[in-house]
């Protein structure tokens, strides 16, 4: 087998970035494509391709410069990617992607492979919504089925009112779920390869306006819920045919374990596992697109991670120039600061909830 000595990364944000640093550890070149000249990634990647996600000659030329491809955002054009991973060395694969980029595929997907979800049906217009409505009732949750993130392209409706204020979201096919009054939410992320399943320790997440705000590790007492979503995760992967990198949102309800949304790609709630770690997400989806043998992490020790917005910024820079023991500060290099945007994460390692509440919540309330 042909050695692999560069990776191309289809994207350079965030995640990109993050891959980029952990191959240069491993002796991996990479080159990323984005169509910003200040992107992330480009700052850590030895080349960057400026080009578009949807030109098929700027990915080829991607694909061309790389012994083997991954993609750090869900998006890529199909019609695209499908071709070429006949091509080239794609080694994830187009399916992961395509049955993540529907939100009523996925739901499909996630039941057929044993997964529990929400009821869930498809809307198109004002008369399919009226009907799923009187099926599911509400509250539900009413979502565009494709490109919405971060809250963006969903709508909760508690009331005859709120169908109406929903018509905005009905110009595109929608899919509308049951309301599931959770006790929280929690993620995993896995990477696999033909021989082995690795999972990383679950996290509880808190959201705030619809963007993931915390990550704490472990998510849970209940060690019983823990290893059934692990299981359950781990099963549902192989029965797909997955390999790579995959990330999985749960509701959790009363011991109830319900399949939010996927995402084959490194995971916002996982970028505690640089530090909180003994691997990282970014560092084994490596190890995978290399051909490397996978480890299995563990938990250094609890963890909370804090996603740095926009507005939380200059905050995160304060705390950076503190050098405090324990605590990590990883801003992300964006050249436009904006509220809601992404910016950067701090991980506290050796952190439990409670003390994050007491000690650190304060200084990023605005």
């Amino acid at each position: 087998m042909k050695k692999i000595e560069t990776i191309g990364i289809i994207g350079g944000g965030q995640l990109g970035l993050m891959i980029a640093e952990q191959a240069r550890l491993l002796g991996v070149r990479t080159v990323c494509l984005d169509p910003a000249e200040d992107a992330p990634a480009a700052a850590v990647c030895d080349e960057h391709i400026v080009g578009r996600f949807d030109d098929p000659e700027a990915v080829e030329e991607l694909c061309r410069r790389s012994d083997t491809v991954t993609y750090e955002f869900e998006n890529v054009p199909g019609d695209i990617l499908v071709p070429l991973c006949g091509k080239y060395d794609i080694p994830q694969g187009y399916k992961p992607l395509y049955d993540s980029q529907d939100r009523l595929r996925e739901k499909r997907n996630a039941r057929e492979h044993g997964l529990r979800t929400p009821r869930f049906a498809a809307v198109d217009d004002e008369a399919s919504l009226r009907a799923a409505v009187a099926e599911i009732g509400l509250p539900a949750v009413l979502k565009t089925r494709t490109l919405g993130y971060d809250g963006h392209g969903q709508a909760v409706l508690r009331s005859e009112a709120d169908l109406a204020k929903a018509a905005p979201l009905l110009g595109v096919p929608c899919i509308l779920e049951e309301f599931v009054p959770f006790d929280y939410e929690a993620s995993i992320v896995m990477v696999a390869d033909r021989e082995r399943v690795v999972s990383f320790p679950i996290g509880r997440n808190i959201h705030r306006e619809g963007i993931l705000d915390l990550c704490i590790v472990p998510a849970e007492p209940d060690a019983d819920v823990l290893d059934r979503m692990r299981a359950q995760s781990e099963r549902f992967m192989r029965s797909c045919g997955y390999e790579g990198i995959l990330a999985i949102e749960y509701f959790v309800r009363d011991g109830e374990i319900y399949f939010n949304e996927m995402a084959p790609r490194p995971h916002n709630s996982g970028h505690y596992t640089i530090e909180g770690s003994t691997t990282n997400q970014f560092r084994e989806l490596v190890r995978y697109l290399v051909r490397q043998p996978l480890e299995e992490p563990r938990l250094v020790a609890p963890t909370v991670m804090k996603n740095i917005l926009g507005q939380d910024l200059e905050t995160a820079q304060r705390v950076a120039a503190e050098q405090i023991e324990n605590v990590y500060v990883h801003l992300y290099g964006k050249s436009e600061s904006r509220p809601k945007r992404k910016m950067g994460h701090i991980t506290f390692v050796g952190m439990d909830a409670e003390t994050y509440a007491r000690d650190w919540a304060a200084r990023f309330v605005e």
